[in-house]
């Protein structure tokens, strides 16, 4: 499962073992426990990804096989790719986009988006460092 969370000013995506509905429902103990309301709703995410990062041709191959229908790739512009995810949308139902959204694909092509946000946020830093 991949876990994307939106803070105020970013956000962070992270790759989970844990099944996506054993996560929620965690989740939504977690809020009764502490009084906290919870809304979850079906919805898209999408971020920016480096078109020259090495690898992102392979994800085009494995999102064509194996997870069309969860991920959509779209060049941007002449610098980006957008990836956008179906899944699931939690907050505490205000109208601000903090929150998390949550989804399932194949392993692999989890595994492999994980790995190349992370390194584009390795560039991100390197370029703004040179600034």
């Amino acid at each position: 499962m991949l876990k994307l969370t939106y803070t105020e000013g970013s956000f962070f995506l992270e790759c989970l073992t844990l099944p996506i509905e054993e996560w929620v429902a965690q989740r939504a103990i977690f809020a009764l426990r502490v009084g906290q309301p919870l809304c979850c709703e079906p919805s898209t995410a999408s971020f920016l990804l480096p078109v020259d990062l090495p690898g992102v041709e392979r994800l085009k191959l494995e999102v064509q096989r194996n997870d069309s229908e969860i991920i959509a790739l779209c060049t941007g512009d002449a610098e980006y790719l957008e990836v956008t995810l179906q899944g699931s949308w939690l907050s505490d139902g205000a109208d601000d986009a903090v929150g998390v959204f949550v989804t399932t694909m194949s392993d692999r092509t989890e595994f492999f988006l994980n790995k190349l946000w992370h390194e584009s946020q390795v560039c991100d830093s390197v370029k703004s460092a040179e600034c």
